[in-house]
């Protein structure tokens, strides 16, 4: 008799049909501790089947698996007798595994026995990696951790010259009884290889004048670290778009290792251009040309013009590198000022000529500064110039000058481990060509640290001494003042400083202020902040700091940290309300 399929029972099927092809297993592991949990997950084929359909037999049959996985699964994490147990139950059309797992006593390396020539051995770097090595004895026999030291000690050698260093003996013997494990391991390390010929290829300069980036020669051990110093050197110099450093170790005779750097040179002439914005500047405009490089010498020359609503600047700057591995170069400049702060303004011409190098891991500037102009303090906003208590200065001074600065940052765009610190001093010579004698002292440091996941630590600090014969023939740019974007947060840019008889702004001789932020971020590219600013800008001792304090948004963006802050001042009978800041630009 032939039978026919009711319309509602066809449909009541086809109803079904998702549930039976969304029929998946929910894995659930206890009785270790969440370190180990992911080992125990990715070493049971059942995980693989929580957004896969899956068939009963399939489910019942890696079921049965699972114990044996998840003993094979912590073995390499130092635990050989784990004993497990699960439970498994049909929930509707899903699964769901529950494995009970005892991971027992963990194996521990009970010794270490290490074999490598002890010239070799005496090297700091690979004296560093042998000890992470032998520090192995008392831990847990992790395969991952285990392998990560022995590694590492090769990568040294190699790194260190060694370039026929081989492993001829790694063994691990594991004794279950005593949970006790001996690691052996021994290096042949062959000869130290040395530096030999250098040849840079695609370059436009004259023969030697990159020899300036090297910080090796002929004949020099061979080092990996200081080819990526060079790297780094040659990227930083903005000659070129391609640098590829490349040691011919294929070739290498006689323990000898020739390095040939490829070069492509980069665009030789640079426009840039466009608005911008800074609380302290306000909305501006600015454009530049630079040439990267003037003639085979490698001569720079850079020139910019900014005009906002609170600053107007006109520079150029001629750069000549000097021979040698310290990068030196002797740089000549002229800067035209245009300055109108919330309590001074300043027409000034400055001209300069230093010489910059590389000094004990610091960046050194020694030079001489021409600084001559017009100037106004304690002004305010919409006043006339011949406003009471607004006091004029016209001074020319003829100072050198001296900066070393240094700074290191595990990543440049955004810095999770670093600090920068800059020190600058300055002087006349009495009042030799100069309106009035002055010394100068300035010292700027900041410090940056992760913690806890997504957060940071931002220390930040500035102090200013100075001594002179009249200080009113100071312009306001060798006066020191705080409030603004990058001081004390909640007031205004150079609001903060001693007062004059008609309690109007004027700088001070001294500067003292630091910063205490904090950085929480959700996602990779946003986060916020909470910071708490303080100092001032006084003569004497009397500091009388101002505190200021309120909450940013930080945005990694593709043009570099956009920082927008709000403070407001606390406990000042002077200030209220609050200030709006915004800071575009790398941390240190």
């Amino acid at each position: 008799m032939r039978r026919t399929i009711r319309p509602f029972c066809l449909a009541a099927a086809l109803l079904l049909l998702p549930a039976w092809a969304h029929a998946a297993v929910q894995l659930v592991v206890d009785g270790v501790d969440d370190a180990l949990k992911p080992a125990v997950v990715n070493a049971v084929a059942l995980s693989q089947y929580a957004n896969r359909d899956v068939t009963a037999a399939q489910v019942r049959r890696l079921y049965e698996q699972a114990p044996d996985q998840v003993r094979e699964g912590l073995k390499p994490y130092g635990y050989y007798e784990a004993e497990v147990t699960g439970d498994i139950a049909q929930q509707g059309n899903n699964w769901r595994v529950t494995l009970h797992v005892k991971a027992n006593t963990p194996v521990k390396i009970t010794e270490v026995n290490v074999s490598i020539d002890d010239t070799v051995a005496k090297l700091p770097r690979i004296r560093g990696a042998v000890t992470g090595v032998k520090n192995l004895k008392g831990q847990v026999m992790d395969d991952g951790v285990y392998e990560g030291a022995r590694d590492r000690v090769g990568a040294m050698l190699t790194s260190s010259g060694y370039l026929d260093a081989r492993l001829t003996r790694h063994t691990v013997e594991v004794t279950r009884a005593e949970h006790a494990a001996v690691v052996t391991l021994a290096w042949e390390t062959g000869q130290r290889y040395r530096i030999g010929h250098i040849a840079f290829k695609g370059s436009q300069f004259r023969d030697g004048f990159l020899d300036r980036y090297l910080p090796f020669h002929e004949g020099d051990y061979f080092s990996q670290d200081q080819l990526l110093q060079l790297q780094q050197a040659l990227n930083g110099a903005d000659y070129f778009s391609v640098v590829n450093v490349m040691p011919d170790i294929d070739n290498a005779k006689n323990g000898v290792v020739n390095v040939n750097v490829e070069l492509a040179p980069a665009l030789r002439t640079i426009y840039t251009g466009g608005p911008f914005i800074g609380t302290d500047t306000g909305v501006g405009l600015r454009g530049g040309i630079e040439r990267r490089w003037v003639n085979d010498r490698g001569h720079k020359w850079k020139n910019e013009i900014v005009a906002a609503q609170r600053l107007k600047t006109l520079t150029s700057l001629y750069t000549i590198p000097m021979p040698g591995p310290d990068q030196r170069s002797f740089n000549f400049g002229a800067t035209f000022r245009d300055a109108d702060t919330t309590t001074s303004t300043a027409h000034t011409l400055e001209l300069v000529a230093n010489e910059t190098k590389l000094w004990h891991g610091w960046t050194r500037v020694i030079g001489l500064h021409a600084l001559t102009g017009t100037f106004t303090v304690g002004k305010k906003g919409g006043e006339t110039d011949n406003t009471i208590g607004i006091e004029h200065g016209r001074s020319t001074l003829l100072y050198p000058e001296i900066s070393l600065s240094r700074k290191s940052g595990d990543n440049p765009i955004f810095v999770r481990r670093g600090w920068s610190l800059t020190l600058t001093a300055r002087s006349t010579v009495g009042t030799a060509l100069s309106s009035a004698s002055f010394t100068q002292f300035l010292a700027d440091g900041k410090w940056i640290r992760s913690f806890a996941g997504n957060n940071r630590w931002i220390l930040r600090g500035t102090a200013g001494y100075t001594t002179t014969s009249d200080f009113s023939a100071l312009p306001p740019q060798l006066r020191f003042f705080a409030g603004g974007d990058r001081s004390v947060r909640g007031y205004g840019f150079e609001a903060l400083g001693p007062r004059n008889d008609f309690d109007r702004v004027i700088g001070g001789k001294n500067l003292l202020v630091g910063s205490n932020e904090v950085e929480h971020y959700f996602t990779k590219n946003w986060g916020m902040a909470a910071f708490v600013d303080a100092g001032n800008a006084f003569s004497g001792t009397d500091i009388r700091p101002a505190i200021g304090a309120g909450l940013g948004v930080r945005w990694l963006s593709p043009v570099g940290m956009i920082r927008v802050d709000v403070g407001t001042p606390i406990h000042n009978d002077r200030e209220h309300g609050i200030q709006l800041h915004v800071v575009i630009g790398p941390d240190l």
